[in-house]
C-alpha cells in the first residue's frame, strides 16, 4: 500500500487539524494525490453496492466503476473539480479490493 492510500486509511491523528493539507503535511504525500482519492469509507459504499447487485443478478460491468467513481467524488464537498478516474483505474481498484 503506498503512502497515500496509508493516510487515508489511519485517518487523521489527534491534533492535526481535519483539512487535506494537514493530513498531506503530517504524513508527507502531495496534497493533490489525497485530494484525488476516494476515502475509506466511499470505497466501501462502492464495493457493498456491487455486492449487492450481483446478488440481485445484476453484476457490474467494469467498465460502468470509474464513472460511479467519478460521481461520488463530485460530491465531495471542495472547491477543486474532481478528475475523472484515468483509464486503468477499474482494474487497479479491482485488485486492491
Amino acid at each position: 500500500m503506498d503512502r497515500a492510500s496509508q493516510a487515508l486509511v489511519q485517518g487523521i491523528p489527534y491534533g492535526v487539524r481535519k483539512t487535506y493539507r494537514a493530513l498531506a503535511e503530517y504524513y508527507n504525500v502531495a496534497r493533490s494525490t489525497l485530494h484525488d482519492r476516494l476515502t475509506l469509507c466511499e470505497e466501501k459504499a462502492i464495493v457493498n453496492l456491487f455486492l449487492l447487485m450481483t446478488e440481485y443478478g445484476q453484476p457490474v460491468r467494469i467498465k460502468h466503476i470509474p464513472s460511479l467513481a467519478f460521481s461520488i467524488a463530485c460530491q465531495q464537498s471542495t472547491n477543486k473539480p474532481p478528475k475523472p478516474p484515468g483509464k486503468n483505474w477499474a482494474r487497479a481498484f479491482e485488485n486492491v479490493v
